[in-house]
């Protein structure tokens, strides 16, 4: 069984190598953590892994596909429905209300808005406002119902938590772990908070160039 992604001897150096032959794969019901020092280039790989930036060596693997070898249909296809991303900002449409935010993820990608997952992210009362109207911890609830409308085989998240408080922080969690669970999906976290990565199954750490498994 192929595993959802597998990152396979990856190197990337902007101004200065941030990492060298990082390699790891993430299979289906896993969630995995990457940990490390602000200018490690955690976001960096996040950003090569789901496909918006392209690493100098190596190669990545999605659903068992080479990204190097994909057309730009095939790419285009797999970004549409089965990868989602979630970060800190939350990219939401700002003259849309928050419903129809989650209508366009409805549209593109052919699924069902879940009611029960408005209901999960406690944000029922004010799905109809508009997205200016809302907190900034509203606005990244949203953020996330949108990406999970799709329902996406992998996860992207950076720092998906930033903008909630603990207690909500901690069910946002628990509703990525239950859905990575039912939808047989996969998750990579980039997060600065230890203690949320020690929640995932496998939690790495970037440092001195290197991803080593810590757990």
């Amino acid at each position: 069984m192929n595993p959802l992604l597998s990152a396979n001897n990856i190197s990337h150096t902007f101004e200065y190598e941030l990492f060298s032959d990082v390699s790891f794969t993430l299979n289906k019901q896993e969630s995995i953590a990457i940990i490390g020092m602000s200018g490690s280039g955690k976001s960096t790989l996040l950003h090569i892994l789901s496909t918006l930036l392209k690493p100098e060596k190596g190669d990545v693997a999605l659903l068992g596909e080479s990204v190097a070898k994909m057309s730009k249909k095939r790419l285009s296809e797999i970004k549409r429905h089965d990868l989602g991303l979630i970060f800190q900002s939350h990219y939401l449409f700002n003259g849309f209300s928050a419903y129809e935010n989650l209508e366009v993820a409805e549209l593109l990608s052919a699924q069902k808005i879940d009611e029960n997952l408005l209901e999960a992210l406690h944000i029922q009362e004010v799905i109809h406002q508009k997205v200016t109207q809302l907190s900034g911890g509203q606005q990244q609830r949203v953020s996330i119902a949108r990406v999970l409308t799709k329902k996406p085989q992998i996860i992207f998240a950076d720092e998906p938590t930033g903008n909630l408080d603990k207690e909500t922080a901690g069910e946002v969690m628990e509703l990525f772990f239950n859905y990575c669970q039912e939808q047989e999906a996969g998750m990579i976290l980039v997060t600065h908070d230890n203690e949320l990565a020690h929640k995932c199954k496998k939690v790495y750490k970037l440092e001195n160039k290197q991803l080593v498994q810590i757990q």
